[in-house]
């Protein structure tokens, strides 16, 4: 089951990167169970909240983890409209252009196709999301200092995919009936980062007038 909130089984359960599991039987999976059945009820401002008596970091993780999974199908789904011909550049609109860089192995911001793009930034986070130093999987074991700030960039990041999905390549989405179920995430996404003040407003330019929109009948 490609993800236990959007169900439906036509659902093509390509994912663009393997999946992120969440270790069953561990707190953070009931952490998971807690999220979705929250989700379930429809009130997205309650779902994000942070659950009585639970660790800010660990909440943050679980849903990173969830983010990353909902990007990956999503993108999955249209990643044969977007190639190196469609999308020489990886851009959000006209007015919104992203160079990659990693500051580990790519330390200066290269120019590349959004495919590219997208390739090298799923992969950095997986590489974030697999280090247990950075995300620990195991009870007990505390988060990095640093923790927030890594969060923070993987979510500004995962943002981007979305700002790509919906300014390039919202007519597949469409045709694939997949409106629904991007809006619904993104939304999820966006009421999460608002309620944790996750991503700076700047980095958001690209989607504002669909953010507000999408929020404001949820005020």
């Amino acid at each position: 089951n490609s993800s236990s909130l959007f169900c439906s089984g036509s659902r093509s359960s390509k994912t663009f990167k393997p999946k992120k599991n969440i270790p069953e039987g561990s707190h953070q999976y009931e952490l998971l169970k807690h999220a979705e059945a929250t989700l379930g009820s429809g009130n997205l401002r309650m779902a994000v909240m942070l659950p009585e008596g639970e660790d800010l970091n660990e909440w943050v993780a679980v849903n990173t983890v969830d983010f990353f999974n909902q990007i990956n199908m999503l993108y999955g789904t249209i990643t044969d409209f977007c190639t190196e011909e469609s999308c020489p550049v990886m851009s959000a609109g006209p007015k919104y252009e992203y160079h990659w860089a990693d500051g580990t192995n790519i330390k200066k911001p290269i120019k590349c196709s959004a495919p590219k793009y997208i390739d090298y930034l799923m992969t950095w986070v997986q590489d974030q999301l697999d280090d247990e130093t950075l995300f620990p999987s195991k009870i007990g074991v505390p988060f990095p200092k640093n923790f927030m700030s890594v969060a923070k960039t993987i979510l500004k990041r995962l943002f981007r995919v979305y700002a790509h999905i919906y300014h390039q390549h919202f007519d597949p989405v469409i045709q694939l009936q997949e409106e629904a179920h991007l809006n619904t995430s993104f939304k999820h996404f966006i009421f999460f980062v608002q309620e944790f003040n996750l991503i700076d407003r700047r980095e958001l330019a690209p989607l504002q007038e669909l953010i507000e929109k999408l929020t404001s009948k949820d005020r």
